[in-house]
């Protein structure tokens, strides 16, 4: 193709996202300042995608000792684009930015590193906009539901901020509140995310977009129903009832809806502090809890919480894990978690074929149809079990093999790309990159005898 078909094509994808960005604005019916949010949130998109189009046409001009440098400088410039926009505009696409900031399988590094201050705390709604939210859907004046309700939000999110209240009755109580109007932007936002991964697909490493985006989107709108977050809260509090060292706070049934969730309130501190303060064993200690919890979640209740975000996480006074925000959770099929059971087994033993027919049947699917790139995931993810299993005890790999590993990964997704993926593994894919943040940094000496159960 010629230079200057090229440079048509450039201007005709630009036209074309234009033209689906206006029509979106149109079929949303959106007015005033919503118009002039999505006005603004559709620009940067433009100006990101005109980037990246542009850069695909000039780089075959590029010679290869430069290339690599203004690729890197290309992918921050416009990650700093999209995370100061969703930090401004809120609502749904800032909890796209702070999803997005765990899969490092989606975006290349420099994005990831733009992303994830996303995860700080979001501004505060108006105490006003939260009092008229919580009377209209509790159906009563905030005096006459509560006792008591502080004005200052005990933390604030994309979606929602948590309130600290007192019952009628004497309770003491965390109220999430969903922020007013905010359902009304998730599908413009969401609708907005989708149109420029397409216009970006050449430029991400190669992965099953389509998957992802489309698992992304039913887990924001998820996000949105307040109601069904209670019952899976009380799920949870059920099945770890008798789990020495973890708590989930109870949700009170009378003051829940679906823009509303009031539970017990539990008095801890926030799991970054805690570990930062804590001694080496009871980090330990605490972290080992943690990574039993989600392989019971995973591998033995088939149901989880699919943000582990650390604020998400409290230590309580006599020690105790205590799990918040059940926004965001995901159900296995037994027969999903049997063969990520299966999976998990066969690596720790070193079965290559059980391992090849364990992703087979959950759906993973190969450009060449071969396994080997799967089995570069895989090894990826699980490689420390395996070793523990075979050594007698765990140890968290080094900076270097950590780098090899990737390398090596990223070899073998561009010789031969994971072309499908199941759903389930979208959020999984997000728990692991979380929690293996986590405990790279912290590196804890884990009690092998905890997690073996889980893997054998």
């Amino acid at each position: 193709m010629t230079f200057f078909a090229e440079v048509d094509r450039f201007l005709s994808g630009i036209e074309k996202v234009a033209w689906q960005l206006r029509s979106l604005s149109e079929e949303l019916g959106l007015r005033g300042e919503r118009a002039a949010r999505l006005s603004q949130t559709s620009w940067m998109l433009v100006k990101l995608i005109a980037d990246y189009r542009s850069f695909a046409i000039y780089s075959a001009f590029l010679p290869d000792d430069k290339l690599r440098d203004v690729e890197t400088r290309l992918h921050a410039r416009n990650a700093r684009r999209f995370a100061r926009t969703a930090a401004a505009q809120r609502g749904a696409f800032l909890k796209v930015g702070q999803l997005l900031s765990a899969r490092p399988d989606l975006l290349p590094a420099s994005w990831i590193d733009a992303l994830r201050p996303l995860q700080d705390d979001a501004p505060a709604e108006p105490f006003a906009a939260v009092r008229a939210v919580v009377e209209a859907s509790l159906g009563g004046a905030l005096d006459t539901v509560f006792a008591r309700f502080d004005e200052t939000p005990l933390a604030a999110a994309s979606i929602g901020q948590v309130h600290r209240a007192c019952t009628r009755d004497g309770r003491e109580v965390a109220v999430k509140v969903r922020r007013p109007g905010v359902g009304e932007l998730v599908e413009h936002d969401l609708a907005l995310l989708e149109v420029a991964v397409e216009a970006m697909r050449s430029m991400l490493p190669p992965a099953d977009h389509a998957t992802i985006i489309a698992e992304v989107q039913a887990r924001v709108r998820g996000e949105l129903d307040y109601a069904a977050e209670a019952r899976a809260m009380t799920e949870m509090a059920d099945r770890f009832a008798a789990t020495a060292g973890v708590r989930v706070p109870r949700p009170v049934p009378e003051l829940c809806s679906d823009e509303v969730l009031t539970a017990e309130y539990v008095e801890g501190e926030r799991l970054p502090e805690a570990l930062a303060q804590a001694t080496p064993e009871r980090r330990d200690a605490i972290l080992g809890t943690l990574l039993e919890v989600y392989l019971r979640q995973l591998l033995e209740l088939g149901r989880f919480q699919a943000d582990p975000h650390p604020g998400n996480f409290l230590v309580a006074p006599d020690g105790a894990l205590v799990l918040l925000d059940f926004g965001c959770t995901c159900t296995l099929s037994d027969e999903d978690r049997g063969h990520y059971r299966g999976l998990v087994r066969a690596f720790v033993g070193g079965d290559g074929d059980a391992a090849a027919a364990h992703l087979e049947a959950l759906g993973f699917r190969t450009r060449s149809g071969r396994p080997d790139t799967l089995h570069a995931f895989a090894a990826a993810l699980l490689d420390s079990f395996r070793r523990a299993a075979a050594e007698g005890r765990f140890e968290w790999p080094t900076r270097e093999r950590l780098l090899a590993t990737a390398r090596a990964l990223a070899e073998q997704t561009v010789a031969d790309p994971v072309e499908r993926i199941p759903p389930s593994f979208v959020m999984i894919g997000r728990v692991f990159g979380t929690l293996g943040g986590l405990f790279g940094h912290h590196r804890p000496r884990l009690d092998w005898a905890r997690v073996l159960p889980y893997l054998v």
